[in-house]
């Protein structure tokens, strides 16, 4: 039987900040490692290195037509830039319009530097770029700013000097029509090591076949992290502990995975070393957000599109609110829905205003025990119903529309393919 409670109580164990590669981070593994062998069973710490360089120093100084020196974080691995004087643009929209003189610049934007724009900023000879968080509403009291990585998913463009600054600064360099900025970045290669969690139940009559379950545990700096995802490393607790005392006819794979949130580390390591155990995975569930009082219930399908039916069919008979799409989720899931494993992120969006990620609100106050078990029990009689199916009723062959769309999400061009 599904105890929020229980849930809710872990969920506070691992409320504390726990980036990639830290203390803390380990901390948590351990925590979440205790909390198995408490359930009866024994699992494991699997190790890889993760680089993320540390920053020396990060200057942004307007200088012209006034003065002013910026609080900034450099972006990690992006490389370092001796200090230089340049001319500042701001880029709204990263078009051809945007990016036809940017040469030697330095560029404010309105966004990250994802995959489908990075290979523009590059190809601009562009100096640096600039980002910014929060809102220009924030005081400067609730403002945090982060130290962002530029991702190895982007690098193969090339690498290009980042900075970040809060949004209200970003607004004000508009305003004033900041015209030549000095900047400067110096940072050290550095690697660490994060971690997965790892524990198995064999199955008793199709041990071949393997259900996977996964979420990640670290969070972003700044944030304890409990929507983002402790919640969902709570929720793959409580159904390992279920399928403990009710052994599953399939092989389960439970894995918690480290470092997330700087490019889905963990999984991609996952995948990469258990490469040739993958055609035995039938399906992989993967909880990455929930626990919210206010919000709805998604199901995010990485597979054929009879899934989706499958789990809207489920929620209609158990009555339970579930929004169903077909599509590739920014989470654990994609890495394996890559490898050929169908996929399904179930999450609990929280309503605007009821929930907050990658931020200081991201708190345990926002969220409860029914809310965790609301979200649990659907999940477990989903896997239920998969473990207990005589035939595998999971459409094994990846659609190919779903294909071209993880393709895009992970930048992966046809040559490549």
């Amino acid at each position: 039987m599904i105890n929020g409670n229980r849930e809710f109580e872990l969920l506070k164990k691992i409320g504390f900040i726990r980036t990639s590669g830290s203390a803390e981070e380990l901390k948590a593994a351990q925590i979440l490692l205790d909390e198995i062998k408490e359930i009866g069973l024994e699992g494991k710490l699997d190790a890889f290195p993760v680089r993320n360089d540390i920053v020396e120093e990060a200057v942004l100084e307007v200088v012209e037509p006034y003065q002013k020196r910026y609080r900034v974080t450099g972006f990690t691995c992006s490389g370092n830039l001796e200090e230089t004087v340049a001319e500042f643009k701001y880029v709204e929209d990263l078009n051809d319009i945007d990016l036809h003189d940017v040469k030697g610049k330095v560029i404010l934007m309105n966004t990250r530097p994802g995959i489908k724009n990075f290979e523009k900023i590059v190809k601009s000879g562009a100096l640096a770029f600039v980002t910014f968080q929060g809102t220009i509403k924030d005081s400067l009291e609730e403002s945090d700013l982060e130290e962002r990585k530029l991702r190895e998913s982007v690098k193969k463009y090339g690498c290009l000097p980042g900075f970040n600054i809060l949004a209200r600064d970003a607004q004000e360099m508009v305003l004033k029509k900041a015209g030549n900025v000095k900047v400067k970045l110096i940072q050290t290669e550095k690697e660490w090591t994060s971690h997965n969690v790892m524990v198995s139940i064999l199955g008793s009559e199709y041990p071949d076949e393997e259900i996977n379950f996964c979420g990640h545990y670290d969070s972003v700096p700044f944030s304890t992290g409990v929507y983002d995802n402790g919640a969902g490393s709570v929720i793959i607790m409580e159904i390992l502990r279920h399928f403990k005392e009710n052994p599953p006819k399939r092989t389960m794979n439970f894995l918690w995975f480290g470092s997330e949130e700087v490019g889905l580390e963990g999984s991609k390591y996952y995948i990469q070393k258990y490469a040739d155990t993958l055609d035995r995975s039938i399906l992989t569930i993967n909880v990455d957000v929930a626990g919210c009082v206010l919000g709805r219930d998604l199901a995010m399908v990485t597979s054929d599109e009879s899934l989706c039916h499958y789990i809207e069919h489920l929620a209609k008979e158990i009555n339970f609110s579930m929004n169903v799409k077909q599509q590739v989720y920014s989470s654990d899931s994609t890495p394996f829905a890559n490898a050929g494993v169908p996929a399904v992120s179930f999450a609990r969006f929280g309503t605007e205003g009821g929930a907050f990620i990658h931020c200081r609100y991201d708190l345990i106050d926002w969220l409860s025990s029914d809310s965790l078990a609301h979200t649990t029990e659907f999940v477990l009689v989903f896997a239920d119903r998969i473990d207990k199916a005589k035939i595998n009723p999971i459409v094994r062959k990846m659609p190919e529309n779903m294909v071209k769309d993880i393709h895009q999400y992970l930048d992966i061009k046809t040559e490549e393919k």
